[in-house]
């Protein structure tokens, strides 16, 4: 009979701790308003801030403000170019009970490990800036990449016709071979200059993908270049922190501003050697408006809606057409640097400090 007691006494407290547990669950913060109802929640995985600090200085926040905006929970968190960090983050964010997961892969065989994961939990996807090769992501939000890198090659066509360079040695700094995006703006640059380097009117030199966007690395490959061809007399810079690794073995060889670089991502530091005339261009891509596509994508699917795609992207591994929402990036030379400002996706204040200050009011930023 003692027993028995005992036993009816911890069922009961069982009974309450449930009660108490559930309780706990619905509190403010975990609801979205309905009686018991749970919160959204969207987890995003960034891939690094060395890279390019887009990834912290600007996708974080627009995609934080948006979803703060639309009041779900949400969690986004940095791997640092660590793929077991990616994936450790990734089953937090699964284990947690985010509804959506939204990732920057920094490879296509680490991310297609998170994906299959996800999915087989019930975990809406995302691919997000990069496309995951052979992955199983719902969705995919990024610019026209292939675009981006055809604005990149006329970019360096037109900076070394304004030079008027005759038969130009073209050194092309190219991304991460383990990024897809990387290819697809080979694919457009390279869709300007093979035609030119077939005819003759340029001279194709050396050509090199920089291991994880390294920009470190990229200093390294750009000073062998240019020791083994010191004529190279332009450079495809693949984005500004290749450019600017470039530019600093040109400054030191007293060659800075001689020879045009492209880059992309309109950075701060991109968009300063513009105004220094170290670079010629870069390539905007409005990461506000990826962010809120992204999130906006994000928050329908947390809910249970479909996503607006109105484009696909083909995924070569998978051999399949992925839903997309793509958008449109835009060529930056110092003529039109006022337009990224009036974007507010730089300040006048970040962009002409110091010694740019003069050189902003010689271009007649605002």
């Amino acid at each position: 009979m003692r027993n028995k007691r005992l036993l009816a006494a911890a069922s009961v407290t069982v009974t309450l701790l449930t009660a108490v547990t559930a309780c706990a669950s619905s509190s403010p913060s975990a609801t979205d308003g309905a009686a018991g109802a749970k919160k959204p929640k969207i987890g995003v995985i960034l891939p690094d801030s060395k890279s390019s600090v887009r990834w912290e200085t600007a996708d974080r926040p627009y995609l934080a403000a948006a979803f703060k905006a639309a009041g779900v929970d949400y969690d986004i968190q940095n791997a640092e170019g660590d793929k077991q960090a990616f994936q450790t983050i990734a089953d937090q964010m699964i284990t947690s009970g985010v509804d959506v997961l939204v990732i920057v892969n920094l490879d296509s065989g680490t991310g297609k490990a998170v994906l299959d994961k996800a999915k087989a939990q019930g975990v809406a996807t995302i691919d997000y800036d990069r496309l995951t090769l052979g992955g199983s992501a719902q969705y995919y939000v990024s610019f026209d990449n292939t675009e981006v890198g055809k604005l990149q090659g006329q970019g360096l066509a037109q900076c070394l016709s304004d030079v008027g360079a005759k038969t130009p040695v073209v050194a092309e700094l190219n991304g991460s071979p383990t990024d897809n995006n990387a290819t697809l703006f080979a694919n457009g640059y390279n869709s300007v200059l093979d035609p030119k380097y077939a005819s003759g009117e340029y001279a194709k030199g050396p050509n090199q993908p920089v291991p994880d966007w390294d920009n470190a690395q990229a200093g390294i490959i750009f000073e062998q270049m240019f020791t083994s061809q010191p004529n190279i007399a332009g450079v495809l810079a693949a984005n500004d922190g290749l450019a600017n690794a470039a530019i600093a073995v040109l400054r030191k060889n007293h060659r800075n501003g001689q020879v045009p670089i492209t880059g992309q991502d309109a950075t701060v530091q991109g968009l300063q050697n513009i105004l220094a005339g170290d670079q010629c261009m870069t390539v905007y891509k409005a990461v506000k408006k990826e962010a809120d596509a992204a999130a906006a994508m994000a928050i329908d699917l947390a809910h249970g809606k479909k996503g607006q795609a109105a484009a696909t992207a083909h995924d070569p591994v998978g051999n399949r057409d992925v839903p997309a929402a793509l958008l449109t990036p835009v060529a930056v030379f110092k003529k039109n640097i006022q337009d990224v400002v009036n974007d507010g996706f730089v300040s006048k204040t970040d962009l002409c400090t110091g010694s740019y200050a003069a050189l902003c009011a010689d271009a007649g930023i605002k």
